[in-house]
């Protein structure tokens, strides 16, 4: 084996993805922060959470795309360690539990804010989680994981973030969850336009598979264009001109659709999937930072 074993465990967290994880708690915490809710605890259970979750979601993707055929020599992405052969598949499903089993622990601690209620919601991440791409009805396979990504990294982790802090939701909470929800989902959409072709041959139908690469790159372009609406929105709802930092970022959102149009290589559109994280880590900063500021 070439890589050692941390670089190995590192490249199965994958990092260009742990964005979608850290970006919904920043801009929750941020909005209680402006509401005079913030509670620095409460908010660092939530990221722990969140963080577990989305480890946990990337070591069942890892082993139950190898379990149903979707990770094959063939595949043109990145490596993934239980088809390189680099971890076996018990290995990973036995890290996927003890991830999830630890998420769920951490979890507990956010009882004491928002109360016994948010063990559903807990429950249900994990869940969804495993589901993504495992169990009898696979949501990536049935192509709703682009639905799954937006509820519960958008709208679910900005607005459960919120709640534990200030103790109550907010429409402005869950309009906080929409850029994050659907700029983390279009990190999905340049995965699954890389994997097109293997996707279709495992029989995972995902967006890209059933509506053509046509249509990703609307979709993918439509988020980007409600990701820069939202802020505008904000700013007319009374918080003010700092809430317009994320529009900084339109041209360089613009510069990324334009690239997965022009992607001819799998090593292109490789390269996009960092930029797209990076795009959702820059945006969440922008937005925090505006919500901070904002005087309402």
């Amino acid at each position: 084996m070439s890589s050692s074993r941390g670089q190995v465990w590192l490249g199965a967290v994958r990092p260009r993805t742990l964005p979608a994880a850290v970006a919904p708690v920043l801009v929750g915490s941020a909005l209680a922060w402006h509401d005079g809710a913030w509670h620095a605890p409460a908010a660092a259970l939530c990221l722990g959470f969140a963080l577990l979750v989305q480890i946990g979601t990337n070591f069942a993707n890892d082993y139950y795309d190898f379990i149903r055929g979707a990770d094959t020599a063939a595949r043109v992405g990145p490596r993934r360690a239980v088809a390189a052969g680099l971890i076996t598949p018990a290995t990973m499903r036995g890290a996927m539990i003890v991830t999830f089993a630890a998420a769920f622990a951490l979890g507990l601690g956010l009882l004491a804010w928002g109360g016994p209620w948010l063990l559903v919601i807990g429950i249900a991440s994990i869940v969804c989680g495993i589901a993504y791409t495992g169990g009898p009805w696979p949501l990536a396979y049935l192509g709703l994981g682009d639905l799954f990504v937006f509820l519960f990294f958008g709208l679910v982790a900005v607005g459960g973030t919120y709640f534990v802090q200030a103790g109550r939701l907010t429409r402005d909470a869950l309009l906080a969850g929409v850029p994050v929800g659907l700029l983390a989902a279009n990190i999905l959409v340049v995965n699954n336009y890389r994997d097109v072709e293997t996707d279709a041959a495992a029989h995972k139908r995902t967006l890209v598979v059933r509506f053509g690469r046509d249509a990703a790159r609307i979709q993918f372009t439509a988020a980007l264009v409600v990701a820069f609406v939202v802020p505008l929105v904000f700013a007319a709802r009374g918080y003010g001109p700092a809430c317009l930092l994320p529009l900084i970022l339109t041209r360089m959102g613009w510069r990324h659709a334009r690239r997965l149009r022009e992607s001819k290589t799998p090593g292109e559109l490789i390269a996009l999937l960092g930029a797209t994280g990076k795009l959702l880590a820059l945006y969440a900063l922008l937005f925090g930072a505006g919500l901070v500021i904002a005087v309402t």
